[in-house]
This record gives C-alpha cells, structure tokens and sequence, in this order.
C-alpha cells in the first residue's frame, strides 16, 4: 500500500473514532430516547467502518467478517429500539 493510501486510512480511522466520541456524548447527554437510540445507531455504524478500514490496512478478511456481523446486529437492534419506543412493546 502507497503511502497516500495508508495515510487516508489513518486518517478515516481518526475520524470515525471522533465521530463514535461524539455519538457516546449524545447517548450520555441525549435528552430523550430518541436521541439516544439514534446516537447508538451512529456508533455501530462508525464501529462497522473502523474495523472495515483496520481490515483493509492489515489485509486480513476477519475484520470485514466482524463488520459485518456488527452491522446487522446494529440494524436489527436499532429497529427493536425504534419499534419500542413507538409501541411499547417489542414482540407482538
């Protein structure tokens, strides 16, 4: 890898944990649920990108694999969170 290459990914790497600093303030501060829910979908999110750009910079596919286990477990738990706060209730 050039090393153009491996400094934008150091760089996306510093961001994306700015950005997952900012979502844990959010969750701490949120006024309500919905700010909270909405910050930990932030946060699953940045965590999914940051292990895709550690595996892109080491090379190993084990890091793609957990990314992408992290992004459905973050989908499927956002939507549970978001269907509680509608209804009340999760399961029907």
């Amino acid at each position: 890898m050039t090393g153009l290459a491996t400094t934008a990914i150091l760089a996306a790497q510093f961001l994306l944990l700015l950005g997952m600093g900012m979502a844990i303030v959010r969750m701490m501060r949120g006024p309500r649920a919905q700010d909270r829910v909405l910050a930990m979908d932030a946060m699953t999110i940045d965590g999914m990108l940051l292990l895709l750009t550690i595996g892109i910079r080491t090379g190993s596919i084990l890091y793609v694999e957990a990314g992408l286990i992290i992004a459905l477990l973050g989908f499927a738990s956002t939507a549970a969170f978001a269907k509680f706060l509608l209804r009340g209730e999760v399961i029907e």
